[in-house]
């Protein structure tokens, strides 16, 4: 999906989609270009446990992973709501009206982020972008 105007502070993102029944994991990505700015992969299955990886890639070349979380609240199967909401220094992420993590920018040109995807084991339903006040 575009992003005409890059993304910019108090820009939030609200994506619904379900995990497919049988999921291993998916992803969504803030792009820039061909470089990925915010890189947010839930993992049903690693190693025996659940994860939700986040990273950014440059240049084809991975950053250093956060994998800390708080919980994992995505459900095989079962419909989530994801907010992004980026600010000046972060993007702040919450799941089912439950916040549930942050990561701080990379990639500092926010309007030049342009493409925001979902990928991977999910069925998107519908993306929403506004503005807060």
């Amino acid at each position: 999906m575009p992003l005409p105007h890059g993304v910019y502070d108090k820009m939030l993102i609200t994506i619904q989609a379900e995990p497919r029944p049988s999921a291993q994991r998916f992803a969504i990505n803030l792009c820039k270009n061909k470089d990925i700015a915010f890189h947010l992969n839930p993992r049903f299955e690693e190693n025996g446990h659940t994860v939700i990886v986040r990273n950014t890639m440059l240049n084809n070349v991975w950053g250093a992973e956060e994998r800390a979380a708080s919980s994992f609240p995505f459900v095989r199967g079962k419909p989530f709501e994801v907010k992004i909401l980026c600010t000046q220094n972060e993007f702040k992420v919450a799941v089912n009206k439950t916040h549930l993590l942050e990561y701080k920018h990379r990639v500092r040109e926010l309007n030049q982020i342009n493409h925001l995807t979902v990928i991977d084991d999910v069925k998107l339903i519908s993306v929403n972008v506004e503005t807060l006040n």
